[in-house]
C-alpha cells in the first residue's frame, strides 16, 4: 500500500493483482479527495512513485488509473513517477504511446532523489 515518505512525498510498493488495482485506486481516491474531488481538503498534494519492482502484468483499466492520476496530480502542480519498470510492463507502455505521457526513474531511490532535487 502507498505510504507517506516524506511531507511531499508518497511512494506506493505495486504488485500484481489483486493488490495493483487497488493500490491505484487508493491514490486515485487519495489524489481526487485531496484536490477537488467531492468533499475536496485544503491538504497540500504530493508527489506520487510507483514502485513496479514487483508488478508483471498490467491491464487497460491499470493504464486508466494511471493516466487519471497523472492528471490530478499534474492539475495541483505535482508530479507522477514511475520506476523499476520491467520489460514486459515497458513494452505496454510503448505501444500505447505513454512511454512519452509518464516519467521514469531506474529505481526508487533515483525517483525519490529527482522530486527532492526538483523540490529545492
Amino acid at each position: 500500500m502507498p505510504h507517506d515518505w516524506s511531507d511531499n512525498i508518497v511512494i506506493a510498493e505495486l504488485g500484481d493483482e489483486p493488490q495493483l488495482g487497488d493500490e491505484l485506486s487508493a491514490l486515485v481516491e487519495r489524489a481526487d479527495v485531496t484536490f477537488g474531488g467531492a468533499g475536496a481538503t485544503t491538504q497540500r498534494a504530493k508527489h506520487v512513485v510507483l514502485n513496479f519492482g514487483a508488478v508483471r502484468y498490467i491491464s487497460s483499466s491499470h493504464l486508466a488509473q494511471m493516466i487519471r492520476l497523472r492528471t490530478l496530480l499534474k492539475e495541483s502542480g505535482r508530479q507522477l513517477v514511475l520506476c523499476s519498470v520491467n520489460d514486459q510492463i515497458w513494452s505496454v507502455l510503448l505501444m500505447s504511446g505513454l512511454d512519452r505521457v509518464f516519467r521514469f526513474a531506474p529505481d526508487p531511490m533515483t525517483a525519490l532523489a529527482t522530486l527532492q532535487l526538483e523540490e529545492a
